[in-house]
């Protein structure tokens, strides 16, 4: 009974590790995205020069 359990424990992290690695790549591609529009999109800054879109 216990290899049993040990083997239905695994297969459930196994199972919640590629759910959570699935939402991860899918979180990076959005990043990305949101990351290159930025630099299409970014606003002029003072004397016409085009500034950073973020605030660091």
């Amino acid at each position: 009974m216990v290899p049993l359990l040990l083997v239905l424990l695994l297969a459930a992290l196994l199972f919640g590790a590629g759910f959570a690695l699935d939402i991860l790549w899918w979180i990076a591609a959005i990043v990305i995205i949101v990351w290159v529009l930025g630099f299409v999109f970014r606003s002029a800054g003072a004397g016409g020069k085009r500034g950073r879109w973020y605030r660091w």
